[in-house]
């Protein structure tokens, strides 16, 4: 009877440890394509003021902003852009009700003011832009929030399932834990699948010999960013920024 409790956890250790590389070998994959699809749908899109205009008409946009550029965090692929908030910046950005979040480059428009008397020189165009601004920043922009936190929370959970297993499971075969670290790096993701794909589903049956060290990582991290970088651009100009926002 003493013997008895041990092995059974010990067994039940043994098929913890089994079932949980059978688990990420798909849950990381769908996440990252639930991931994917969401922050290509709130992506920043390049737009013109008369977008705007029509946004505003229709009762779309839920946020509106001057901004001088975007933030980013940089090394993590998970970061989303944001708008740097200037009163005087060079670059309108508004997000619509449907989240996604369109950008333009354009000069102080006139419905941006709101002088203390009321200008009776104004047109009816400008008091319509100008109540339709109003309306918009009482709208409710919830949905896109959660659209947005989403995109976040997907990338986070990714983010920490891929850690603990290179962390804390067994020894990767294909590279060693430095290297992997460097490549999960990568932007988009990339490394992620990179890992999934030949750590947990295409693994070679013992550890390779010479296998990745953390400085072949950091290489491959650099020379893939600027390759990824690049097809991204040339993305961009064959297919518009309809397709490949940013």
């Amino acid at each position: 009877m003493v013997e008895a409790i041990p092995t059974r956890s010990r067994a039940s250790r043994c098929r913890w440890r089994a079932a949980v590389p059978v688990v990420l070998r798909w849950a990381l994959p769908v996440l990252w394509v639930l991931w994917a699809s969401l922050a290509w749908w709130v992506e920043p899109r390049e737009s013109t003021e008369a977008q705007l205009d029509r946004d505003l008409a229709t009762g779309q946009v839920v946020a509106f902003q001057r901004s001088s550029g975007w933030a980013d965090d940089g090394a993590y692929w998970g970061s989303r852009p944001r708008a740097q908030y200037a009163p005087d910046g060079g670059m309108l950005t508004w997000t619509v009700s449907n989240g996604q979040h369109r950008y333009a480059s354009g000069t102080p428009l006139a419905f941006e003011s709101y002088p203390a008397e009321p200008d009776s020189s104004a047109s009816a165009e400008q008091e319509a832009r100008r109540a339709a601004l109003a309306d918009a920043r009482r709208a409710d922009g919830s949905t896109a929030y959660r659209i947005g936190n989403a995109v976040a929370l997907l990338a986070g959970v990714l983010t920490v399932l891929w850690l603990g297993r290179l962390i804390g499971g067994a020894p990767p075969l294909a590279g060693t834990r430095w290297f992997w670290f460097w490549i999960g790096l990568l932007p988009f993701g990339v490394g992620v699948l990179a890992w999934t794909y030949r750590e947990l589903w295409r693994p070679p049956p013992v550890p390779v010999p010479g296998r990745g060290s953390g400085w072949r990582g950091v290489g491959w991290l650099i020379l893939a960013s600027v390759g990824i970088s690049l097809l991204v651009s040339v993305a961009r100009i064959v297919l518009g920024t309809t397709v490949v926002p940013g």
